[in-house]
């Protein structure tokens, strides 16, 4: 069962699922962390250059499964499609104030 998520998690997830790659940035904070199994992504630049490729460039859908908040990380059991990556994937988001400041995608 799909339990609400944090806002500024539903808000990335919307920017992915829209297309919209200045949306989904803006719910990093300035020094995010996307770490898309175990390649990191430092800071918007290095974000935005690996969502073109591989995320949003690759014009994926996550298929939100299941939301629980466990050891102070928001973990999201996803579908992922697109023309990319498809498959079964785990979302993990650390929360710092009221924007994402590390996203892990494990399998």
């Amino acid at each position: 069962m799909t339990q609400q998520t944090h806002p500024a998690v539903q808000a990335l997830l919307d920017g992915v699922n829209n297309g919209d790659v200045d949306a989904f940035l803006g719910c990093f904070t300035e020094d995010g962390v996307v770490d898309d199994w175990g390649r990191e992504f430092h800071g918007t630049a290095r974000i935005r250059a690996w969502s073109d490729a591989e995320l949003i460039g690759a014009r994926a859908i996550i298929g939100v499964r299941n939301v629980e908040l466990r050891s102070g990380e928001i973990i999201v059991t996803a579908r992922v499609g697109g023309t990319g990556f498809n498959g079964p994937s785990h979302f993990f988001f650390r929360i710092r104030g009221d924007r994402v400041s590390r996203m892990t995608i494990r399998v």
